[in-house]
Protein backbone atom coordinates (compact mmCIF):
# COMPACT_ATOMS: atom_id res chain seq x y z
CA UNK A 1 0.00 0.00 0.00
CA UNK A 2 1.58 3.29 -1.09
CA UNK A 3 1.29 6.06 1.47
CA UNK A 4 2.25 9.70 1.88
CA UNK A 5 5.08 9.58 4.43
CA UNK A 6 4.12 12.95 5.91
CA UNK A 7 0.72 11.56 6.96
CA UNK A 8 0.37 9.15 9.86
CA UNK A 9 -1.29 5.89 8.81
CA UNK A 10 -2.73 3.97 11.76
CA UNK A 11 -1.97 0.59 10.21
CA UNK A 12 1.41 1.30 8.56
CA UNK A 13 2.76 4.28 10.53
CA UNK A 14 4.81 6.75 8.45
CA UNK A 15 7.41 4.19 7.32
CA UNK A 16 5.19 1.40 5.92
CA UNK A 17 5.97 -0.84 8.94
CA UNK A 18 2.86 -2.50 10.39
CA UNK A 19 2.03 -0.92 13.75
CA UNK A 20 1.62 -3.11 16.84
CA UNK A 21 -2.22 -2.78 17.16
CA UNK A 22 -2.53 -4.26 13.64
CA UNK A 23 -0.01 -7.14 14.04
CA UNK A 24 -2.55 -9.96 14.34
CA UNK A 25 -4.91 -8.47 11.78
CA UNK A 26 -2.07 -8.07 9.26
CA UNK A 27 -1.16 -11.74 9.76
CA UNK A 28 -4.77 -12.65 8.95
CA UNK A 29 -5.29 -10.36 5.95
CA UNK A 30 -2.03 -11.48 4.28
CA UNK A 31 -3.49 -15.01 4.09
CA UNK A 32 -6.79 -13.74 2.64
CA UNK A 33 -7.66 -13.99 -1.02
CA UNK A 34 -8.36 -10.54 -2.57
CA UNK A 35 -11.39 -11.89 -4.46
CA UNK A 36 -12.91 -13.24 -1.20
CA UNK A 37 -12.44 -9.85 0.47
CA UNK A 38 -14.16 -8.07 -2.42
CA UNK A 39 -17.01 -10.59 -2.25
CA UNK A 40 -17.34 -9.95 1.52
CA UNK A 41 -17.42 -6.21 0.83
CA UNK A 42 -20.40 -6.66 -1.51
CA UNK A 43 -22.06 -8.98 1.05
CA UNK A 44 -21.76 -6.28 3.71
CA UNK A 45 -23.67 -3.87 1.48
CA UNK A 46 -26.44 -6.43 1.00
CA UNK A 47 -26.50 -6.99 4.79
CA UNK A 48 -27.01 -3.25 5.42
CA UNK A 49 -29.70 -3.05 2.75
CA UNK A 50 -31.56 -5.98 4.31
CA UNK A 51 -31.39 -4.42 7.76
CA UNK A 52 -32.75 -1.19 6.31
CA UNK A 53 -29.93 1.05 7.53
CA UNK A 54 -30.40 4.21 5.53
CA UNK A 55 -30.18 7.91 6.17
CA UNK A 56 -31.98 10.74 4.42
CA UNK A 57 -30.10 13.46 2.61
CA UNK A 58 -31.90 16.80 2.69
CA UNK A 59 -32.14 18.76 -0.53
CA UNK A 60 -31.21 15.84 -2.79
CA UNK A 61 -34.24 14.96 -4.91
CA UNK A 62 -32.65 11.96 -6.58
CA UNK A 63 -31.48 10.30 -3.37
CA UNK A 64 -33.89 10.75 -0.50
CA UNK A 65 -32.65 7.59 1.23
CA UNK A 66 -29.11 6.27 0.92
CA UNK A 67 -26.91 3.61 2.44
CA UNK A 68 -23.88 4.89 4.28
CA UNK A 69 -20.99 3.07 2.58
CA UNK A 70 -19.28 0.58 4.91
CA UNK A 71 -15.64 -0.45 4.59
CA UNK A 72 -14.62 -3.89 5.87
CA UNK A 73 -11.06 -2.98 6.96
CA UNK A 74 -11.39 -2.23 10.71
CA UNK A 75 -9.79 0.65 12.54
CA UNK A 76 -7.80 -0.79 15.48
CA UNK A 77 -6.84 1.01 18.70
CA UNK A 78 -4.83 -0.70 21.43
CA UNK A 79 -5.75 -0.72 25.14
CA UNK A 80 -3.11 1.87 26.09
CA UNK A 81 -4.26 4.38 23.45
CA UNK A 82 -7.88 3.83 24.45
CA UNK A 83 -7.15 4.32 28.18
CA UNK A 84 -5.65 7.73 27.44
CA UNK A 85 -8.52 8.74 25.15
CA UNK A 86 -11.08 7.61 27.76
CA UNK A 87 -9.47 9.65 30.53
CA UNK A 88 -9.42 12.73 28.31
CA UNK A 89 -13.04 12.30 27.18
CA UNK A 90 -14.27 11.71 30.74
CA UNK A 91 -12.47 14.83 32.01
CA UNK A 92 -13.94 16.89 29.18
CA UNK A 93 -17.52 15.66 29.65
CA UNK A 94 -17.34 16.30 33.41
CA UNK A 95 -16.18 19.85 32.75
CA UNK A 96 -18.92 20.46 30.15
CA UNK A 97 -21.59 19.28 32.60
CA UNK A 98 -20.20 21.54 35.32
CA UNK A 99 -20.04 24.46 32.87
CA UNK A 100 -23.68 23.99 31.84
CA UNK A 101 -24.81 23.90 35.47
CA UNK A 102 -22.80 27.02 36.21
CA UNK A 103 -23.98 29.17 33.30
CA UNK A 104 -27.62 28.41 34.13
CA UNK A 105 -27.01 29.17 37.81
CA UNK A 106 -24.26 31.29 39.40
CA UNK A 107 -22.25 31.98 36.22
CA UNK A 108 -18.98 31.96 38.14
CA UNK A 109 -16.91 31.29 35.02
CA UNK A 110 -18.30 34.48 33.48
CA UNK A 111 -17.64 36.50 36.62
CA UNK A 112 -14.06 35.22 36.67
CA UNK A 113 -13.59 36.52 33.11
CA UNK A 114 -12.41 33.11 31.83
CA UNK A 115 -15.25 33.05 29.27
CA UNK A 116 -16.62 36.35 27.84
CA UNK A 117 -20.18 36.99 29.07
CA UNK A 118 -21.33 38.24 25.63
CA UNK A 119 -20.58 34.79 24.16
CA UNK A 120 -23.36 33.44 26.36
CA UNK A 121 -25.70 36.44 26.40
CA UNK A 122 -25.86 36.84 22.61
CA UNK A 123 -26.02 33.14 21.87
CA UNK A 124 -29.16 31.60 20.39
CA UNK A 125 -28.24 28.23 21.96
CA UNK A 126 -28.45 29.74 25.48
CA UNK A 127 -31.99 29.21 26.82
CA UNK A 128 -33.15 31.76 29.41
CA UNK A 129 -35.95 29.24 30.24
CA UNK A 130 -33.24 27.02 31.81
CA UNK A 131 -31.90 29.64 34.25
CA UNK A 132 -32.12 28.22 37.76
CA UNK A 133 -33.18 24.76 36.56
CA UNK A 134 -31.27 21.75 37.94
CA UNK A 135 -32.00 18.61 35.89
CA UNK A 136 -32.50 15.34 37.80
CA UNK A 137 -29.13 14.16 39.13
CA UNK A 138 -27.62 17.44 37.82
CA UNK A 139 -26.96 15.72 34.47
CA UNK A 140 -27.26 18.04 31.48
CA UNK A 141 -25.50 15.95 28.84
CA UNK A 142 -26.79 12.38 29.17
CA UNK A 143 -25.33 11.35 25.80
CA UNK A 144 -22.27 12.98 24.23
CA UNK A 145 -20.52 12.19 20.94
CA UNK A 146 -16.98 13.61 21.09
CA UNK A 147 -15.39 13.96 17.65
CA UNK A 148 -11.68 13.14 17.76
CA UNK A 149 -9.00 13.31 15.09
CA UNK A 150 -5.47 12.00 15.15
CA UNK A 151 -2.41 13.48 13.47
CA UNK A 152 0.38 11.27 14.83
CA UNK A 153 1.27 8.30 17.03
CA UNK A 154 0.40 10.20 20.23
CA UNK A 155 -1.38 13.26 18.86
CA UNK A 156 -5.14 13.33 19.36
CA UNK A 157 -7.33 16.44 19.06
CA UNK A 158 -10.98 17.02 19.87
CA UNK A 159 -12.67 18.48 16.81
CA UNK A 160 -16.03 19.13 18.46
CA UNK A 161 -18.25 18.17 21.39
CA UNK A 162 -21.66 16.97 20.23
CA UNK A 163 -23.74 17.65 23.32
CA UNK A 164 -27.16 18.29 21.76
CA UNK A 165 -28.42 15.14 20.04
CA UNK A 166 -25.36 13.22 18.79
CA UNK A 167 -26.20 10.64 16.14
CA UNK A 168 -24.44 7.63 14.64
CA UNK A 169 -24.50 5.08 17.44
CA UNK A 170 -26.73 2.70 15.45
CA UNK A 171 -24.02 2.57 12.78
CA UNK A 172 -21.40 1.72 15.41
CA UNK A 173 -23.57 -1.22 16.56
CA UNK A 174 -24.53 -2.42 13.08
CA UNK A 175 -20.93 -2.14 11.80
CA UNK A 176 -19.86 -4.53 14.57
CA UNK A 177 -22.80 -6.86 13.92
CA UNK A 178 -21.86 -6.98 10.22
CA UNK A 179 -18.18 -7.75 10.95
CA UNK A 180 -19.10 -10.49 13.46
CA UNK A 181 -21.42 -12.01 10.86
CA UNK A 182 -18.83 -11.95 8.06
CA UNK A 183 -15.55 -12.66 9.86
CA UNK A 184 -16.34 -14.74 12.98
CA UNK A 185 -12.87 -16.30 12.81
CA UNK A 186 -11.25 -12.89 13.33
CA UNK A 187 -13.15 -12.29 16.56
CA UNK A 188 -12.16 -15.74 17.81
CA UNK A 189 -8.51 -14.95 17.10
CA UNK A 190 -8.22 -11.29 18.20
CA UNK A 191 -9.48 -10.13 21.61
CA UNK A 192 -11.69 -7.12 20.93
CA UNK A 193 -13.78 -5.22 23.48
CA UNK A 194 -17.53 -5.58 22.87
CA UNK A 195 -19.95 -2.74 22.05
CA UNK A 196 -23.25 -4.63 21.87
CA UNK A 197 -24.29 -3.75 25.44
CA UNK A 198 -24.60 -0.05 24.52
CA UNK A 199 -28.46 -0.05 24.42
CA UNK A 200 -28.65 -1.84 27.80
CA UNK A 201 -26.12 0.61 29.30
CA UNK A 202 -27.96 3.56 27.79
CA UNK A 203 -31.23 2.42 29.32
CA UNK A 204 -29.55 2.00 32.71
CA UNK A 205 -27.87 5.39 32.42
CA UNK A 206 -31.06 7.22 31.41
CA UNK A 207 -33.28 5.58 34.03
CA UNK A 208 -30.72 6.53 36.72
CA UNK A 209 -31.81 10.15 36.04
CA UNK A 210 -35.49 9.84 36.96
CA UNK A 211 -37.43 13.00 37.87
CA UNK A 212 -38.83 13.61 41.39
CA UNK A 213 -42.35 12.75 40.12
CA UNK A 214 -41.36 9.18 39.16
CA UNK A 215 -42.88 6.39 41.26
CA UNK A 216 -42.30 2.75 40.49
CA UNK A 217 -40.38 1.38 37.49
CA UNK A 218 -39.23 4.25 35.23
CA UNK A 219 -40.98 4.57 31.86
CA UNK A 220 -38.59 5.52 29.05
CA UNK A 221 -39.49 6.88 25.60
CA UNK A 222 -37.57 8.14 22.55
CA UNK A 223 -39.01 11.29 20.94
CA UNK A 224 -38.45 11.35 17.17
CA UNK A 225 -39.38 14.09 14.67
CA UNK A 226 -40.76 11.25 12.52
CA UNK A 227 -39.97 9.10 9.50
CA UNK A 228 -38.68 11.96 7.34
CA UNK A 229 -35.84 12.77 9.73
CA UNK A 230 -32.36 11.77 8.48
CA UNK A 231 -31.69 9.72 11.65
CA UNK A 232 -35.14 8.07 11.94
CA UNK A 233 -33.64 4.59 11.47
CA UNK A 234 -31.48 5.24 14.53
CA UNK A 235 -34.38 6.52 16.66
CA UNK A 236 -36.49 3.42 16.01
CA UNK A 237 -33.48 1.11 16.33
CA UNK A 238 -32.49 2.50 19.75
CA UNK A 239 -36.05 2.51 21.09
CA UNK A 240 -36.40 -1.12 20.04
CA UNK A 241 -33.00 -2.15 21.49
CA UNK A 242 -33.63 -0.36 24.81
CA UNK A 243 -37.18 -1.62 25.19
CA UNK A 244 -38.42 1.99 25.13
CA UNK A 245 -41.48 3.49 23.44
CA UNK A 246 -40.91 5.38 20.18
CA UNK A 247 -43.11 8.49 20.20
CA UNK A 248 -43.75 11.62 18.15
CA UNK A 249 -44.94 14.96 19.53
CA UNK A 250 -48.58 14.28 18.62
CA UNK A 251 -48.51 11.09 20.77
CA UNK A 252 -47.80 13.14 23.92
CA UNK A 253 -49.72 15.63 26.03
CA UNK A 254 -49.73 17.12 29.53
CA UNK A 255 -51.95 15.13 31.91
CA UNK A 256 -52.05 15.97 35.66
CA UNK A 257 -48.71 17.76 35.58
CA UNK A 258 -46.93 14.89 33.78
CA UNK A 259 -46.08 14.19 30.15
CA UNK A 260 -48.21 11.24 29.11
CA UNK A 261 -48.19 9.12 25.95
CA UNK A 262 -51.19 7.75 24.12
CA UNK A 263 -51.63 4.00 24.59
CA UNK A 264 -54.44 1.55 23.77
CA UNK A 265 -55.56 1.98 27.41
CA UNK A 266 -55.56 5.78 27.47
CA UNK A 267 -52.67 8.07 28.44
CA UNK A 268 -49.75 6.77 30.55
CA UNK A 269 -47.05 9.00 32.13
CA UNK A 270 -43.44 9.00 30.88
CA UNK A 271 -40.54 9.52 33.29
CA UNK A 272 -37.53 9.90 30.96
CA UNK A 273 -37.75 11.26 27.42
CA UNK A 274 -34.70 10.72 25.21
CA UNK A 275 -35.44 13.45 22.71
CA UNK A 276 -34.04 13.58 19.19
CA UNK A 277 -35.76 16.90 18.48
CA UNK A 278 -33.85 20.19 18.65
CA UNK A 279 -34.57 22.74 21.40
CA UNK A 280 -36.32 25.13 19.04
CA UNK A 281 -38.99 22.55 18.18
CA UNK A 282 -39.39 20.97 21.62
CA UNK A 283 -42.25 23.10 22.98
CA UNK A 284 -44.32 25.47 20.79
CA UNK A 285 -45.54 27.29 23.93
CA UNK A 286 -41.98 28.15 25.03
CA UNK A 287 -39.96 28.17 21.79
CA UNK A 288 -40.96 28.11 18.12
CA UNK A 289 -44.77 28.51 18.07
CA UNK A 290 -44.97 26.97 14.59
CA UNK A 291 -43.39 23.66 15.68
CA UNK A 292 -45.44 20.54 14.97
CA UNK A 293 -42.72 18.23 16.36
CA UNK A 294 -42.73 18.99 20.07
CA UNK A 295 -45.10 18.87 23.03
CA UNK A 296 -46.95 22.04 24.14
CA UNK A 297 -46.13 22.72 27.82
CA UNK A 298 -43.32 20.15 28.19
CA UNK A 299 -40.90 22.82 29.48
CA UNK A 300 -43.26 23.75 32.33
CA UNK A 301 -43.61 20.08 33.33
CA UNK A 302 -39.81 19.71 33.10
CA UNK A 303 -39.09 22.73 35.29
CA UNK A 304 -41.56 21.43 37.86
CA UNK A 305 -39.74 18.05 38.08
CA UNK A 306 -42.38 16.05 36.19
CA UNK A 307 -40.10 14.60 33.52
CA UNK A 308 -36.42 14.13 32.62
CA UNK A 309 -35.42 15.33 29.14
CA UNK A 310 -32.20 13.89 27.75
CA UNK A 311 -30.19 15.78 26.74
CA UNK A 312 -31.36 18.70 28.83
CA UNK A 313 -32.67 21.72 26.91
CA UNK A 314 -29.98 24.37 26.54
CA UNK A 315 -27.02 21.97 26.30
CA UNK A 316 -26.39 23.26 22.76
CA UNK A 317 -24.43 26.17 24.19
CA UNK A 318 -21.60 23.70 24.96
CA UNK A 319 -21.60 22.67 21.26
CA UNK A 320 -21.12 26.20 20.08
CA UNK A 321 -17.84 26.47 18.16
CA UNK A 322 -16.92 29.80 19.76
CA UNK A 323 -17.40 28.21 23.22
CA UNK A 324 -15.38 25.20 21.97
CA UNK A 325 -12.33 27.44 21.69
CA UNK A 326 -12.56 28.07 25.47
CA UNK A 327 -12.88 24.38 26.47
CA UNK A 328 -9.25 24.12 27.71
CA UNK A 329 -10.01 27.02 30.12
CA UNK A 330 -13.37 25.44 31.01
CA UNK A 331 -11.68 22.09 31.83
CA UNK A 332 -9.12 23.80 34.03
CA UNK A 333 -11.71 26.01 35.76
CA UNK A 334 -13.97 23.11 36.84
CA UNK A 335 -11.49 20.22 37.30
CA UNK A 336 -8.35 22.07 38.41
CA UNK A 337 -6.39 20.02 35.83
CA UNK A 338 -4.94 20.74 32.40
CA UNK A 339 -6.96 19.27 29.54
CA UNK A 340 -5.68 15.77 28.65
CA UNK A 341 -7.03 16.04 25.09
CA UNK A 342 -6.03 19.05 23.04
CA UNK A 343 -8.31 21.38 21.12
CA UNK A 344 -7.58 22.19 17.51
CA UNK A 345 -6.04 25.72 17.46
CA UNK A 346 -8.96 28.07 16.72
CA UNK A 347 -9.24 31.66 15.50
CA UNK A 348 -12.42 33.42 16.67
CA UNK A 349 -13.37 35.66 13.74
CA UNK A 350 -15.32 37.95 16.09
CA UNK A 351 -11.89 39.22 17.26
CA UNK A 352 -10.40 41.79 14.88
CA UNK A 353 -6.84 40.43 14.99
CA UNK A 354 -8.03 36.85 14.37
CA UNK A 355 -10.31 37.97 11.51
CA UNK A 356 -7.42 39.78 9.84
CA UNK A 357 -5.24 36.63 10.06
CA UNK A 358 -8.05 34.43 8.70
CA UNK A 359 -8.75 36.71 5.74
CA UNK A 360 -5.03 36.80 4.88
CA UNK A 361 -4.68 32.98 5.05
CA UNK A 362 -8.12 31.80 3.94
CA UNK A 363 -6.83 29.35 1.32
CA UNK A 364 -4.96 27.38 4.04
CA UNK A 365 -7.72 27.25 6.70
CA UNK A 366 -10.98 25.47 7.46
CA UNK A 367 -13.75 27.96 8.31
CA UNK A 368 -16.89 26.81 10.16
CA UNK A 369 -20.15 28.40 11.22
CA UNK A 370 -20.34 28.81 14.98
CA UNK A 371 -23.68 26.95 15.12
CA UNK A 372 -23.08 24.70 12.09
CA UNK A 373 -23.02 20.90 12.00
CA UNK A 374 -22.92 17.99 9.56
CA UNK A 375 -20.24 19.54 7.36
CA UNK A 376 -22.67 22.18 6.03
CA UNK A 377 -21.82 25.89 5.79
CA UNK A 378 -18.06 25.35 5.99
CA UNK A 379 -15.12 26.23 3.79
CA UNK A 380 -12.12 23.92 3.32
CA UNK A 381 -9.59 26.49 2.08
CA UNK A 382 -7.10 24.18 0.31
CA UNK A 383 -9.94 22.56 -1.70
CA UNK A 384 -11.88 25.78 -2.43
CA UNK A 385 -12.12 27.56 -5.79
CA UNK A 386 -11.29 31.27 -6.19
CA UNK A 387 -15.01 32.01 -6.39
CA UNK A 388 -15.73 30.12 -3.14
CA UNK A 389 -12.87 31.94 -1.38
CA UNK A 390 -14.21 35.30 -2.57
CA UNK A 391 -17.75 34.44 -1.44
CA UNK A 392 -16.49 33.38 2.00
CA UNK A 393 -14.36 36.52 2.33
CA UNK A 394 -17.57 38.53 1.86
CA UNK A 395 -19.42 36.41 4.47
CA UNK A 396 -16.61 36.84 6.99
CA UNK A 397 -16.50 40.61 6.56
CA UNK A 398 -20.30 40.89 6.82
CA UNK A 399 -20.78 38.69 9.89
CA UNK A 400 -17.40 37.75 11.45
CA UNK A 401 -18.94 36.62 14.77
CA UNK A 402 -20.69 33.78 12.97
CA UNK A 403 -17.41 32.00 12.14
CA UNK A 404 -14.32 30.37 13.57
CA UNK A 405 -11.31 29.15 11.60
CA UNK A 406 -8.88 26.30 12.17
CA UNK A 407 -5.73 25.02 10.46
CA UNK A 408 -6.16 22.15 8.00
CA UNK A 409 -4.90 19.21 10.06
CA UNK A 410 -3.25 16.26 8.31
CA UNK A 411 -5.72 13.71 9.67
CA UNK A 412 -4.47 10.16 10.15
CA UNK A 413 -5.43 7.56 7.58
CA UNK A 414 -6.62 3.96 7.82
CA UNK A 415 -6.67 1.70 4.74
CA UNK A 416 -9.91 0.97 2.91
CA UNK A 417 -10.49 -1.87 0.47
CA UNK A 418 -10.50 -0.62 -3.13
CA UNK A 419 -10.56 -2.52 -6.44
CA UNK A 420 -6.77 -2.20 -6.53
CA UNK A 421 -6.26 -3.37 -2.92
CA UNK A 422 -5.68 -1.40 0.27
CA UNK A 423 -5.49 2.40 -0.03
CA UNK A 424 -5.22 5.03 2.76
CA UNK A 425 -8.17 7.33 3.53
CA UNK A 426 -8.61 10.00 6.22
CA UNK A 427 -10.71 9.16 9.29
CA UNK A 428 -12.16 10.69 12.44
CA UNK A 429 -13.69 9.01 15.51
CA UNK A 430 -16.88 9.65 17.48
CA UNK A 431 -16.85 7.77 20.81
CA UNK A 432 -20.23 7.72 22.58
CA UNK A 433 -20.41 8.76 26.23
CA UNK A 434 -23.24 8.10 28.69
CA UNK A 435 -23.53 10.26 31.80
CA UNK A 436 -25.57 9.41 34.87
CA UNK A 437 -25.40 10.91 38.39
CA UNK A 438 -22.89 8.33 39.64
CA UNK A 439 -20.80 7.44 36.60
CA UNK A 440 -19.58 8.16 33.09
CA UNK A 441 -19.52 5.22 30.64
CA UNK A 442 -17.62 5.36 27.36
CA UNK A 443 -18.33 2.62 24.82
CA UNK A 444 -14.97 1.14 23.71
CA UNK A 445 -14.42 2.39 20.18
CA UNK A 446 -17.21 4.41 18.68
CA UNK A 447 -18.04 5.39 15.13
CA UNK A 448 -15.13 5.76 12.72
CA UNK A 449 -16.12 7.89 9.75
CA UNK A 450 -13.94 7.69 6.66
CA UNK A 451 -13.52 10.01 3.67
CA UNK A 452 -13.88 7.63 0.72
CA UNK A 453 -12.49 10.04 -1.89
CA UNK A 454 -8.73 9.97 -2.20
CA UNK A 455 -7.19 12.96 -0.43
CA UNK A 456 -10.54 14.22 0.91
CA UNK A 457 -10.76 15.39 4.53
CA UNK A 458 -14.58 15.49 4.68
CA UNK A 459 -15.86 12.38 6.46
CA UNK A 460 -19.54 13.35 7.03
CA UNK A 461 -22.03 10.85 5.61
CA UNK A 462 -24.09 13.76 4.26
CA UNK A 463 -21.01 14.77 2.23
CA UNK A 464 -20.21 11.29 0.83
CA UNK A 465 -18.20 9.73 3.67
CA UNK A 466 -18.44 6.12 4.86
CA UNK A 467 -17.94 4.21 8.13
CA UNK A 468 -15.74 1.44 9.58
CA UNK A 469 -15.90 -0.88 12.56
CA UNK A 470 -13.67 0.41 15.39
CA UNK A 471 -11.83 -2.22 17.43
CA UNK A 472 -10.42 -1.51 20.88
CA UNK A 473 -8.12 -4.37 21.84
CA UNK A 474 -8.31 -6.02 25.26
CA UNK A 475 -5.25 -5.52 27.49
Amino acid sequence: MASDHSIFDEMFGTDNQVREPYDEYQGWIEQEDAARLRKKSLESEAFFRRTGITFNVYGREEAAERLIPFDIIPRIINAREWARLSRGIEQRVQAINAFLHDIYHRQEILRSGRVPAELIRNNEAFLPQMIGVSPPGNVFTHIVGTDIVRTGENDFYVLEDNARTPSGVSYMLENRETMLHMFPELFAQIKIKGVSDYPKNLRRSLTACVPPACSGAPVLAVLTPGIHNSAYFEHSFLADQMGAELVEGHDLRVVDGRIAMRTTRGYAPIDVLYRRVDDEYLDPMNFNPASQLGVPGIMDVYRAGGITIANAPGTGIADDKAIYSYIPEIVEFYTGEKAILKNVPTWRCAEAEALSYVLDNLEELVVKEVHGSGGYGMLVGPAASKRELAAFTKKLKTNPGNYIAQPTLSLSTVPILTKKGLAPRHVDLRPFVMVSPQRIDITPGGLTRVALKEGSLVVNSSQGGGTKDTWVLEE
